[in-house]
């Protein structure tokens, strides 16, 4: 409970609207999490909150993420909507920790629909273009339309057992019940034929809302699935041909998607898709080494499209636009940020000593266990993670600089730390990887 009295502290220094204060006392926080994680992780279950390593890791990576998006949005300290601004990321933050803190389904259902409430007057309050509305609404009903059965399902299985503990559940199954509970998870990734949502909402979301959606709030979807399969394992077992082959599909789709793509941001956000659908065929091949993969992958996925949502922003505050025939050339006064934008595509690809390469080398394994005739696809799902990545770098830093970049000011220390400050957990977890694999 200490935790829990660390993060309403910060509610005295939101009314006082003292930014530099409010930032600190949230990386002591964090500090806290991760000594608590250190001395504790040997135990799977703990005292607790019932947390085990896979909340921990979520509610970390939910720490860390709100602190960079406040430290990323310092052109709102001195605005009229800066103690606005602080409250939806605090009240964003503690609907992230107690939805990854339930051991109750109900409990994690009431989170996870709260945390709609925060994103969504982030979209509203600070989006850039007066189609964040449309983006908004699509956000907020594809997700409330997938979430009504997952509500009314969960209600029958409190009556059934009369109580929705993750870890004791066991209820009498059919296929609607099953796709009930599954729906609302893969909306939220989101699976292929439900992401159309995804790309509008980061588009018009501000530099913040685009990484708390990337980076945490994709990852309720996987938490819920890695949940519910507990008591779903016949049946995911069952349909997983379906779910795994749609997603393979659906994961090539959006990578040549990417490869056409001229709006920057755009292409990160169908890039989240096609690493969100490794996530979900790990979770329905119902392997160790998938869960764990998927749980891996989508904790390097959060740090590494958020960076890359960073960097786009970088540029977006200096030239105004996107469009990667508009932005060209950075190579030239930007060296730095150049290297920065290399580490980044290179982890988003799966490059050695990165969390994303164990992750995905993981799903891999569990995926050829499943059916050795998805190597092909996963052949050319790699191929093309790699060949977006190296399209969206190429472009942006080669080639003749545009005479309407003449004018633009370089980048400035807060931007070179809020890079640094992703991608050195990103690069550094991948050394103390045996901590993950002594649970596998």
């Amino acid at each position: 409970m200490t935790l829990i009295f660390k993060f309403l502290f910060l509610i005295p220094l939101i009314l006082m609207n003292n930014y530099y204060l409010f930032m600190v006392c949230l990386m002591f926080i964090f500090m806290y999490e991760i000594s608590f994680l250190v001395f504790n992780y040997c135990s799977f279950l703990s005292y607790f909150l019932g947390l085990d390593l896979i909340s921990w890791g979520f509610i970390l990576l939910s720490t860390w993420i709100v602190y960079l998006m406040i430290f990323s949005s310092y052109n709102y300290i001195d605005s009229n909507k800066s103690k606005e601004f602080l409250v939806m990321n605090f009240f964003l933050l503690l609907f992230l920790f107690f939805s990854f803190s339930s051991t109750s389904l109900f409990m994690y259902y009431i989170f996870f629909e709260s945390s709609l409430i925060p994103t969504l007057f982030l979209i509203f309050g600070w989006g850039y273009q007066p189609e964040r509305l449309m983006a908004g609404f699509y956000l907020i009903f594809y997700t409330l339309f997938a979430s009504l059965p997952l509500l009314l399902s969960i209600f029958y299985l409190i009556s059934f057992n009369g109580f929705s503990f993750f870890w004791l559940l066991n209820v009498d199954l059919n296929f609607y019940l099953f796709f009930c509970f599954v729906t609302a998870f893969l909306v939220k990734l989101p699976m292929v034929i439900f992401h159309l949502w995804l790309p509008k909402a980061h588009v018009e979301a501000p530099i913040s809302g685009s990484m708390i959606l990337a980076g945490v709030l994709l990852k309720l979807g996987g938490y819920g699935l890695i949940r519910v399969s507990l008591f779903l394992y016949n049946y995911m077992s069952f349909y997983s041909l379906f779910f795994i082959s749609l997603s393979l599909f659906g994961g090539m789709f959006c990578g040549l998607i990417c490869c056409v793509q001229l709006d920057m941001k755009v292409l990160v956000a169908y890039s989240s898709v096609c690493h969100m659908s490794l996530c979900i065929m790990g979770i329905f091949s119902l392997y160790i080494w998938g869960m764990w993969g998927s749980y891996v992958l989508m904790l390097a996925h959060g740090l590494c499209s958020s960076v890359l949502f960073c960097l786009v922003n970088i540029i977006y505050n200096r030239s105004g636009s996107r469009n990667l025939f508009l932005n060209k050339g950075y190579m030239i006064f930007m060296p730095s940020l150049c290297l920065f934008w290399f580490l980044s595509c290179c982890n988003n690809m799966g490059s050695p000593l990165s969390m994303n390469l164990f992750g995905e080398l993981m799903l891999i394994i569990s995926l050829m266990g499943w059916s050795t005739c998805s190597f092909l696809y996963l052949m050319v799902l790699s191929f093309l993670s790699c060949l977006y990545s190296m399209y969206l770098f190429s472009f942006v830093n080669y080639g003749s600089l545009s005479s309407f970049n003449n004018y633009m000011n370089i980048s400035c220390f807060i931007d070179y730390s809020l890079v640094f400050f992703h991608l050195v957990p990103l690069n550094l977890v991948g050394l103390k990887f045996y901590l993950f694999v002594n649970f596998v």
